[in-house]
């Protein structure tokens, strides 16, 4: 089968970034070639859409004044557009072929993504090869076909964590262009072998610009520290930077990567060029900005605050079909883009070439409509001119690490849904396969799209990049054990389940999962059947409690106040901070009691046992660790919810997978933000998170910093 036009649009049921007007949007731009309208996304939770230019006309013209020609290292554009890197494997051959001749066409440039170049590709002149950690099909040939070379570092869609290529795609056009055996999942280590520190790179930068002779970018995906690793890539001699924000696209990655891992673009890319401008690193480096560029408004936006060029990734896969079902990585693509090579489906080149031109076109004409409303008539009068832009609905702190004008607004961060469809999904999927959840294209998740419900639906995790190592989850031990009771009591993960009042077809599946797996229960009363276990401090598999000091059982502390005033006590093991009881946040009362245990210098004597019935999966449990605790006591319900209407059938093995589930999630996640213990790197490691336009009040609770923030 040949596809040659687009498929009608799928009625969207759930929350989607790339929703049916931004999609309706992008093929009206690749059937006509002409600007159509601004787009005004008014509901949306995206940062960038609550910033807006001022006093902007809303005039359009099929032929704009503004010139748009800028330079990348010297290579002229006709536009400000880079082509994102979607490897051949992720797409499906022709694809690639269509956005190589489209960067052609229009004078633009196109990245090859990992894995070798496809033949056809390879006669295209405007493309830059990526460098990345695995190294497939990357030979000297390969290097010197484009204009430029790519060094991936990371990628929004998985900071952290090498490409993910599964093997029903790996078929032999892929084999034979990435060198690798067929129907082998191809995943990439997390770092480059050869690179593990700056210097590494400086080093690598220079051993292919002198093989090469080609100008050499790095792609990373926004982090934490991405003012930092932005001014290390320009002192070690690159041309320039991709940055890769939270939200962007991907062929296949682990969901909870995607949805919890690294900040966006908008962020980074206004930290990242404020401090290139502080250390006079600016002049001459190119910053690239990736990750939900949607349409001309966000990279007239993204440009204002300090980018040079935008990548367009998913928007690209838009104009040539794609009608987002999140199923990139089953190899069946309904629109042949990311389906296997198979010969069953294909997407007809010159359709694709036809739409790719014609949106770059008509993208670039809006933008160019753009400079004309704002009285600029040059891309580079743009660069970096903040205060065009003003925001409202954004914190106070993070309008100025934006450094732009606006109206603050602290916003209530408890606003959505505890447990949606995605979720539920999520975990549906985890207890029958006991493995992470494999997905594909851009996040969905709060609090860009998804609204949040929970403040740590606001807080996002570190992912490792140039300035630390990662560390490979898929080929190194990660440890994600805990030790309670000063050493007495021995966990496996830092997951404990509640089965109190829980019927019994879910309590005795997670009694004997929590046994076979060295987790553990919590219960008001001693299950039979359990007296000869022996990794717990009471020898019977179940946490001991009180509401009163004793010997060597957890308090429930009614308040902040009552745990700081019985940590005089003797013989306490710790405490358990319940939100049901307390009726506060458990991520501020975490914060605060490992705060003040911290200052009274005896944090180390007590457990912090955090317990709610309002938790949901392995992110909040890493995100409240982090915070403070020791280990998550968790609702039965989520053993329920996951069920959901499916059969009842086989729940000790659904159970087993669950908490095997959390635990491998746990330990990518661990892994990607370069932590080979999880208790000893990240417990009340506040440092490894980063709040998303959180309320300034309440991140200054539990010591969070600003994404963006120095």
């Amino acid at each position: 089968m040949i596809i040659r036009n687009y498929i009608p649009l799928p009625k969207q049921t759930d929350s989607e970034f790339w929703t049916l007007e931004r999609i309706e949007h992008i093929r009206k731009l690749a059937i006509n070639g002409l600007p159509t309208e601004l787009p005004r996304n008014k509901n949306s939770l995206r940062i960038l859409d609550k910033i807006q230019f001022l006093n902007i006309a809303q005039d359009l013209t099929n032929n704009p004044k503004a010139n748009l020609q800028t330079y990348v290292a010297g290579i002229p554009m006709s536009s400000p557009l880079y082509l994102g890197d979607m490897s051949y494997g992720a797409l499906s051959g022709n694809p690639n072929i269509a956005i190589a001749k489209a960067a052609e066409l229009t004078e633009t440039l196109a990245g090859t993504g990992e894995g070798g170049l496809h033949p056809e590709v390879a006669k295209s002149k405007r493309i830059f090869v990526q460098w990345a950690s695995a190294r497939f099909g990357v030979d000297i040939d390969t290097l010197s076909s484009g204009l430029g070379i790519v060094i991936k570092i990371g990628q929004g869609a998985k900071p952290g964590i090498g490409g993910h290529l599964p093997g029903s795609k790996v078929t032999h056009p892929i084999s034979k262009a990435r060198r690798i055996p067929e129907g082998i999942d191809a995943i990439s280590p997390a770092p480059h072998h050869d690179i593990y520190s700056i210097e590494d790179l400086g080093q690598r930068i220079e051993a292919l610009k002198e093989a090469t002779g080609k100008p050499i970018f790095v792609k990373v995906a926004a982090t934490n520290y991405i003012p930092y690793i932005a001014s290390g890539v320009a002192r070690m001699g690159a041309s320039g930077i991709i940055i890769d924000g939270h939200g962007a696209g991907t062929g296949a990655t682990p969901e909870v990567i995607r949805d919890n891992l690294g900040i966006p673009t908008e962020l980074a890319v206004a930290s990242a060029d404020s401090t290139l401008k502080t250390e006079g690193l600016r002049e001459g480096f190119t910053i690239i900005a990736a990750g939900r560029v949607a349409d001309a408004l966000d990279a007239a936006k993204l440009i204002a605050l300090g980018a040079d060029v935008v990548s367009v990734g998913t928007a690209a896969l838009v104009a040539m079909g794609c009608v987002m079902v999140h199923k990139c990585h089953i190899g069946s693509c309904p629109t042949a883009l990311t389906n296997k090579i198979d010969g069953t489906r294909d997407l007809e080149v010159e359709f694709g070439v036809k739409s790719m031109v014609n949106f770059i076109r008509g993208f670039s004409l809006e933008l160019a409509n753009i400079l004309d409303n704002l009285g600029i008539s040059s891309i580079q009068e743009l660069h970096g001119k903040r205060d065009l832009l003003f925001a409202k609905g954004l914190s106070r702190d993070l309008i100025d690490i934006l450094g732009i004008r606006g109206e603050a607004e602290e916003i209530n961060p408890k606003m959505g849904e505890l447990w949606n469809k995605r979720r539920k999904f999520h975990l549906h999927e985890l207890i029958n396969l006991g493995e992470p959840v494999i997905t594909s294209m851009g996040s969905v998740a709060p609090p860009d799209v998804e609204t949040p419900a929970r403040i740590v639906d606001w807080l996002r995790v570190d992912g490792a990049q140039v300035t630390r190592p990662s560390i490979d989850p898929y080929r190194e031990e990660i440890d994600t054990s805990f030790l309670l009771n000063r050493g007495k009591v021995y966990l496996s993960l830092p997951v404990i389940f509640d089965i109190t009042g829980s019927p019994e077809e879910f309590s005795r599946p997670l009694r004997w999962a929590a046994l076979a797996l060295s987790s553990m229960i919590f219960s008001p009363e001693t299950p039979e059947g359990f007296e000869d276990v022996s990794f717990t401090s009471d020898g019977k598999g179940v946490m001991t409690w009180s509401y009163t000091p004793s010997e060597g059982k957890y308090v429930i502390a009614r308040s902040l106040e009552e745990a700081e005033s019985l940590s005089n006590e003797k013989g306490i093991p710790g405490f358990i901070l319940d939100e049901d009881i307390v009726g506060e946040d458990l991520e501020v009362l975490v914060s605060e009691l490992d705060t003040k245990l911290k200052d009274l210098g005896i944090r180390n004597k007590f457990d912090i046992i955090a317990k709610s019935s309002k938790l949901r999966d392995s992110a909040d449990v890493f995100k409240l660790v982090s915070l403070g605790s020791d280990a998550v006591i968790m609702p039965y319900k989520v053993l329920e919810i996951a069920i959901g209407e499916g059969s009842k059938r086989d729940l000790r093995e659904r159970a087993f997978n669950l908490i095997a589930g959390f635990k491998k999630e746990i330990a990518l996640m661990a892994g990607a933000a370069g932590m080979y213990g999880v208790q000893s790197s990240l417990t009340g490691n506040r440092e490894i998170l980063r709040a998303v336009n959180l309320n300034s009040y309440i991140a200054s609770k539990i010591r969070v910093r600003q994404a963006g923030s120095l």
